[in-house]
């Protein structure tokens, strides 16, 4: 059975999880394309297409088609220094992930979150987690 080579675009690859998950994709054998644009470069591989910026810059950028989308994206409110600018990364920052993910033809797109995502949550974080999955 011939399956498809799959294109992927991978957000976060350069953190914890998004690490492991670049390793995974560039060992499939299914995967002919991986477009992961970081911060910084990541190891060089043939199926890998890496641009380096901030990602709401590349956003616009990013030519191709894809298939599947990968958001490893998040941060802390300690590392963003502030409720809003986490609030810019765990939610706004994916939002426009996904619609450009959506643009470039996902069709399939999946996004860690946390346990306790919930749009109605007094708690801030599982708030915005879960008006992130709502969105």
């Amino acid at each position: 059975m011939y399956l498809t080579p799959q294109h992927i675009l991978l957000a976060g690859a350069s953190g914890l999880t998004g690490e492991h998950l670049l390793d995974r994709l560039l060992n499939e054998p299914t995967v002919n394309r991986v477009l992961a644009p970081s911060r910084r470069p990541l190891a060089e591989h043939p199926h890998l297409e890496n641009p380096v910026g901030p990602l709401g810059d590349l956003l616009p950028q990013l030519q191709g088609r894809v298939d599947i989308a990968y958001c490893c994206l998040g941060t802390t409110i300690k590392q963003a220094g502030s409720q809003e600018a986490f609030r810019a990364v765990d939610h706004d920052l994916i939002v426009a992930y996904a619609a450009r993910a959506r643009e470039m033809g996902a069709r399939h797109l999946l996004v860690i979150s946390a346990v306790d995502a919930d749009p109605k949550s007094s708690i801030f974080h599982s708030r915005v987690k879960g008006e992130t999955e709502q969105a």
